[in-house]
């Protein structure tokens, strides 16, 4: 099978990338500008917005695996107008492309960490309305929405992957989204993390290489539909700050700060469709997967292995 992975320069779509080439697959890479380390690939360079680029890269797909946001739910609060623009417009002239060269499947990262808003139950299956309480979630259920009718309208057929909170190597460490990287980040250069809240808002957290192994066996998919991908258990911020502290021999700082009205207090994803679907569950240990991301970080950012 030809893939086409959308954003595979990101923290998703590398993982995701050197996931497919290690298959039979023949996999391209398409991203914005810079190099990846794969080369087991072909690289197509271009915009997302690009719509010429975006067509050079469909040539001969058979699927797409769409990994590209280009904003995360502060910057999405930030100017709303953006998010629709780059992230629900570019999708659907995505869309109009596949239709137009006949690519005929596609799969997309939602968000199962924003498109519930606050569940009425935990944890939340699918069938969950969706009642977004963000910006950035609102324009994942909007995309969702137009995917749920692809099949009719461009003929694409399309599987939906709400994941959790995802971490691992490679994770943005600037501190716009991802608590664990930014836990993790700021005890190597001994600062203190800004906690939004009491510390007690419970997450899903997902290991990005068993999202990635999800993806690889989703890539068969026969007909449309949508799915959780978590790891089905939850756990607030201050268990948490109790690993990284337990994994970090730097003292672990934070300072606790009003909550932030765009964030959800708990939300804990019930993964048992995707687990009988697809034979699929995470395997892979909590604190292993978090000290797997430390020892990266840290020699990123000191130039020295962690203990």
């Amino acid at each position: 099978m030809n893939i086409l992975v959308l954003g595979a320069k990101g923290f998703i779509g590398s993982h995701v990338v050197d996931r497919l080439t290690n298959t039979e697959h023949f996999v391209k890479a398409f991203f914005r500008s810079g190099d990846i380390s794969n080369k087991n690939c072909t690289v197509i360079k271009g915009d997302f917005s690009d719509h010429a680029k975006l067509a050079e890269a469909l040539v001969d797909v058979d699927l797409v695996v769409h990994c590209i946001s280009s904003t995360v739910p502060s910057s999405s609060e930030l100017d709303p107008v953006a998010d629709i623009q780059s992230n629900l417009v570019n999708t659907l002239e995505l869309l109009s492309l596949m239709q137009k060269m006949k690519v005929p499947k596609l799969i997309y990262l939602s968000s199962g960490g924003t498109v519930y808003g606050n569940p009425q139950s935990s944890p939340v299956d699918e069938e969950h309305p969706l009642s977004p309480i963000s910006c950035y979630g609102v324009v994942k259920v909007a995309i969702e929405k137009f995917l749920n009718i692809s099949d009719s309208i461009w003929g694409v057929s399309s599987l939906i992957l709400r994941p959790s909170n995802v971490f691992g190597e490679g994770q943005s460490h600037s501190g716009a989204q991802g608590i664990i990287s930014t836990l993790l980040k700021n005890s190597i250069q001994e600062r203190t993390t800004s906690i939004f809240g009491d510390g007690e808002s419970i997450r899903d957290y997902l290991y990005v290489k068993d999202l990635a192994d999800l993806i690889a066996v989703c890539v068969d998919f026969k007909k449309s539909s949508t799915y959780n991908a978590g790891c089905g258990v939850g756990m607030s911020v201050n268990q948490i700050i109790d690993v990284v502290k337990d994994i970090s021999p730097a003292e672990v700082r934070v300072n606790y700060t009003p909550k932030r009205s765009f964030d959800v207090k708990e939300v804990v994803l019930d993964i048992s469709k995707v687990t009988e679907d697809f034979d699929w569950s995470p395997y892979r240990d909590f604190k292993a997967s978090v000290n797997a991301q430390y020892v990266q970080l840290r020699e990123v950012l000191t130039g020295s292995s962690a203990r």
